[in-house]
């Protein structure tokens, strides 16, 4: 058997090919995009099913250094920190607080139901917790993050049983997240029609800004900010561990050191941070980051999980379901609206905001009415607000259970 070992700059230009040619077979296919598949899943994804099956024949052995992926992971939940303005929530109004409490509380939902049922199966609660908010709500990005975090603490398989679970929970909240949406229209016989808008009028001013241009000093000034606060962040994880036992991943303590300093920001002005130009630098971080997790998955570790995982993604997806017809539809006002912000907790609760946008696409192209509120609330929700509860809780949740 052939054996190759790939250093950390040959990995970074494995990673980046990867990510290139996932964009393109992305573009090329239309399952695809309609499932909203990110382009570093399909290129990661498919070179270590390919790696797995020349090891499993024999054929090659290969290893990859994967060192720079946990600085650019912590440099993507910095941005995601900075990200988090407060001010955001004011402007909400009352509906994003329901959406976003019902978020979080689905968080703690999936975190119990994982940790109950993988002591049913049998098998190490910590696979629970990487089957419950880390790899379905938190999404390719946490599972990425945690799981060798639950495998320093004993979890076998933790990582690719998390990916594994992230990819089972995207595919779930796609294909359901649109067809819930059009039930519950239907069976309520609900009239289509979208709520006016009025307060959030205001909302869209701050969350729909003109994009800044990432010039030469914008991005110096960024990647200062984020340098700096990766740091701090690093010693705040090691500071914490060494003093109080706590172990805080040095990519939370940084998000919440950057979530601090931006809001701080908010008030004195003192550096111009464009939202714009923090999400392209975090998109190109997640981008590179999620690549190298996904093409050094380990599949043959899934051999002994492939059944119970199985059991616990499907009993997640049934509580999702039931939350939604008979909670959270109510809670979120029982109307047009309410049926496609559903449409979108299924698509971010199982899956990624990508989803949840497409679901909410899908249902408001079908009735030609676009629910204003949903198109609002779910991205700022799904993708920034989430995390500063959803994170710290799965932190909890795996130090208890460790």
């Amino acid at each position: 058997m052939l054996t190759f070992q790939l250093d950390a700059l040959s990995t970074l230009a494995l990673a980046l090919l990867l990510l290139g040619l996932g964009a393109q077979l992305k573009k090329r296919s239309y399952w695809l995009r309609q499932l909203c598949v990110p382009a570093p899943v399909i290129g990661g994804f498919g070179f270590a099913l390919l790696i797995w099956l020349l090891r499993d024949r024999q054929l090659l052995d290969l290893t990859l250094d994967t060192s720079l992926q946990t600085p650019l992971m912590v440099a993507f939940f910095t941005t995601v920190g900075l990200g988090g303005s407060l001010g955001l929530l004011r402007k909400g109004g009352k509906l994003l607080f329901i959406y976003l409490g019902a978020c979080w509380g689905l968080a703690l939902v999936q975190n119990v139901v994982g940790v109950s049922v993988a002591k049913a199966l049998g098998i190490d609660p910590l696979l629970g917790i990487m089957a419950g908010a880390v790899s379905l709500e938190g999404g390719f990005g946490a599972a990425a993050a945690f799981g060798p975090i639950a495998e320093n603490l004993g979890a076998v398989g933790a990582t690719t049983a998390a990916l594994a679970a992230a990819t089972f929970g995207m595919v779930a909240g796609g294909l359901l997240g649109s067809p819930l949406a059009r039930w519950l229209i239907e069976r309520n016989t609900l009239t289509v029609k979208a709520e006016a808008v009025g307060n959030l009028k205001a909302f869209e001013d701050v969350v729909h800004t003109p994009p800044a241009a990432l010039d030469a000093p914008t991005l110096l000034r960024l990647l200062t900010c984020i340098v700096v606060i990766m740091v701090l962040g690093f010693w705040l994880g090691a500071s914490l561990q060494q003093h109080l036992g706590i172990v805080l991943p040095s990519y939370v303590g940084a998000m919440f050191v950057a979530i601090i300093l931006r809001n701080l920001n908010d008030r004195t002005q003192a550096v111009d941070i464009p939202d714009h130009a923090v999400s392209t630098i975090g998109d190109v971080s997640l981008g590179m980051f999620l690549t190298m997790a996904m093409m050094s998955l380990k599949f043959w570790e899934l051999e002994k999980l492939g059944m119970p995982l199985l059991v616990i993604l499907v009993v997640q997806v049934v509580i999702m379901l039931l939350l939604c017809v008979f909670v959270l539809f109510r809670l979120f006002g029982g109307n047009y609206d309410a049926a496609v912000l559903c449409a979108g907790f299924m698509g971010h609760g199982l899956g990624a905001t990508p989803n949840a946008v497409a679901n909410m696409g899908a249902i408001c192209d079908h009735y030609k009415v676009f629910s204003y509120k949903a198109f609002i609330i779910v991205p700022l929700c799904g993708a920034v607000l989430i995390d500063i509860v959803a994170i710290p809780m799965i932190t909890w949740f795996i130090n208890a259970f460790s």
